[in-house]
């Protein structure tokens, strides 16, 4: 069976001027936007570790943008292999972007469980949501209107400080329309155990909370040991990142670290559901100074 399809020759000449050289150039020569650049928080970053981007967009004299555009953030490895992303909506969408002024915001990622380590490129865009428009750049581009920003080190995890989670926790659960996203609920405490840096640290807690049900909202006391170091309310919606300072003193002089996470109250999610809920982890993370 003949399966080819024959093309008018009127519809031939105008598929053939679309991707003529003259409209490539045409689309090549659109002025650029903005000036990207992107930093980490460090250029040597282990698997399951947080890693702060700051991404800065210098618009450039003249531009304008007719909506708002998304960021577009990839990791790829030598081989061109996507690993993971970023991409994100600007917290200043691009609409308020003024000719001249400086775009510039952090964001805070957890480098999910790939298996890789070496080096590692992040390629940046900004493009249309609806049908996938990518704007021009003043950067070096590697293909299609995607930008080199950043060069760095992936790391195994065994460079990171390891938390078991111990008593208070209920078994990890993942999303099914996102296997990269997990997560942990604590009961009415949660306990982690790491060994002693004896160092002063940084406590990473990406979490969220059931906040249709508490009003006000469950309150969360951290200690180590019987000591109290933070309390904060669970108010969070989504997923939401705390961090928390922890002092050489506060961590104490024994091999091991046993910081506990306590909520002032519970609930059952009902459904044959037996179980005491908390608030849901999807990432602890210690990282020494």
């Amino acid at each position: 069976m003949n399966t080819s399809v024959r093309v008018p020759l009127c519809a031939a000449v105008l598929i053939a001027l679309a991707f003529a050289p003259g409209c490539s150039r045409k689309r090549d020569n659109e002025p650029a936007v903005a000036t990207p650049s992107l930093s980490l928080s460090k250029d040597r970053v282990p698997i399951g570790s947080a890693v702060t981007l700051t991404y800065k967009f210098q618009v450039a004299p003249g531009a304008s943008f007719d909506k708002n555009y998304y960021v577009f953030a990839h990791v790829l490895d030598p081989e061109g292999e996507q690993m993971w992303t970023d991409d994100h909506m600007p917290p200043t969408p691009t609409t308020s972007w003024k000719p001249g002024q400086t775009i510039e915001y952090k964001r805070t990622v957890f480098v999910p469980n790939y298996p890789y380590i070496g080096p590692a490129v992040m390629r940046l865009g900004l493009y249309d949501l609806a049908n996938g428009r990518r704007l021009v750049l003043n950067a070096e581009e590697a293909s299609r209107r995607e930008y080199v920003v950043a060069r760095f080190q992936v790391l195994p995890t065994s460079e990171n400080i390891f938390l078991m989670y111990k008593d208070g926790w209920h078994p990890a659960e993942v999303d099914p329309k996102n296997p990269t996203t997990e997560w942990q609920w604590t009961k009415k405490t949660g306990t982690l155990a790491f060994r002693n840096p004896k160092k002063d640290c940084t406590l990473y807690l990406e979490y969220d909370a059931r906040t249709d049900l508490f009003n006000p909202p469950q309150r969360v006391t951290l200690k180590i040991g019987d000591q109290p170091f933070a309390q904060f309310a669970a108010d969070a919606k989504g997923p939401t990142l705390k961090t928390f300072p922890l002092t050489a003193t506060q961590l104490g002089t024994g091999d091991m670290v046993n910081l506990s996470i306590d909520i002032d109250r519970a609930f059952a999610p009902g459904g044959g559901d037996p179980r005491e809920l908390g608030i849901r982890v999807f990432h602890a993370y210690v990282e020494p100074k």
